[in-house]
């Protein structure tokens, strides 16, 4: 798919033959992307996928139903236990994790979705959170179709259930509940910047301070939300302050800059989602030391490719627009190749 993208670049973004082919790909690409993951069988390689298994299993043999956190999502597994195997339970998860980035895509940016779904999918955390943080992975995908919804209403209810699907979404919630009120992202721009030092000089501080007072579990610090992770004994882990993940940040934070900074882009939704993910990045920043952070990290990196090819998809900034978003992609998706095969 992506040696098609290549392949098609020298053509306009908006030519009939481009948008035809785009269209028809995109949707076998979307299909294909559905039954590889939601088809996939159940196996220890994919981490958590195994401890999902065990309290499916438990539920299917008549366990009563546990709603101790992430009610929806229980309710969900408790459900499809009593009607259905959990190969049909996986296949769900699947398609609540890569259904809602499709409808995304379409209702944002029209005829020019495939280029968002294909950022999103080339991401760096996609597969991960569709195969291992599988709960996360959909309370996110939740998260962006309620943003795309026209009725702040239903938009709300949406973002509420992604919450309920998991916890952590919490933070983007309050990213977007802070955005209702105070949409300059100078202001946040600036509220980053400042976590780093912030964090470089008190991230002990920090860290003992959300856990006190409940905001980040202890848990959440040496295995975040992973109860899998706990077991896996021998796994060497990269702690300390994640320059790796830092840089892989500021992709975005550089992005945004550029759009609504520097060419003066106004668009009220780009400008909601940008804020939102330095609000959510920001404050993994700030305890960017903790064990399996990238848990944390995952709060922000999922909206990471929106908030680099949007303003693209959505106005003309070059003349050659199209070889820009094609070197973007390509530049995109061999970074997310080298992390996870050469480095992770």
């Amino acid at each position: 798919m992506l040696f098609i993208v290549v392949a098609q670049g020298s053509l306009k973004l908006e030519s009939l033959n481009n948008l035809v082919i785009k269209k028809s790909l995109g949707f076998v690409f979307f299909l294909f992307i559905l039954l590889y993951i939601g088809l996939r069988p159940i196996n220890y390689r994919f981490g958590d996928m195994i401890i999902y298994n065990i309290q499916f299993q438990q539920y299917f043999n008549g366990a009563p139903l546990l709603i101790a956190k992430d009610p929806l999502f229980e309710y969900f597994k408790y459900g499809i236990a009593k009607t259905a195997n959990a190969f049909v339970f996986f296949f769900l998860c699947a398609f609540f994790y890569v259904v809602p980035l499709y409808y995304f895509s379409k209702k944002v940016f029209k005829e020019f979705w495939f280029y968002n779904f294909f950022i999103l999918v080339i991401s760096f955390s996609f597969w991960t959170y569709g195969t291992n943080g599988i709960r996360n992975g959909i309370a996110t995908s939740l998260f962006l179709f309620g943003l795309s919804r026209d009725k702040k209403s239903i938009a709300l209810l949406i973002l509420i259930a992604s919450t309920l699907v998991h916890k952590s979404m919490l933070l983007p919630l309050f990213g977007y509940i802070a955005t209702l009120f105070y949409n300059n992202s100078k202001t946040y721009f600036y509220f980053w910047l400042l976590c780093i030092p912030l964090s470089l000089v008190m991230g002990g501080f920090f860290t003992n301070f959300f856990m006190s007072v409940g905001i980040v579990e202890e848990q959440a610090l040496s295995g975040y939300l992973g109860e899998f992770n706990q077991a896996s004994e021998g796994v060497e882990l990269k702690v300390g302050f994640r320059w790796d993940f830092l840089l892989y940040s500021s992709f975005g934070v550089l992005a945004g800059w550029y759009y609504v900074i520097k060419m003066n882009y106004k668009d009220q939704l780009y400008l909601q989602l940008l804020n939102i993910y330095l609000v959510c990045n920001a404050f993994w920043v700030l305890v960017i030391r903790a064990n399996y952070s990238n848990r944390l990290a995952y709060l922000s990196w999922f909206m990471l490719g929106v908030i680099i090819i949007y303003p693209l998809l959505k106005n003309k900034f070059f003349n050659n627009q199209h070889q820009v978003i094609v070197r973007i992609l390509i530049a995109y998706f061999a970074f997310t190749y080298i992390m996870n095969v050469f480095i992770y």
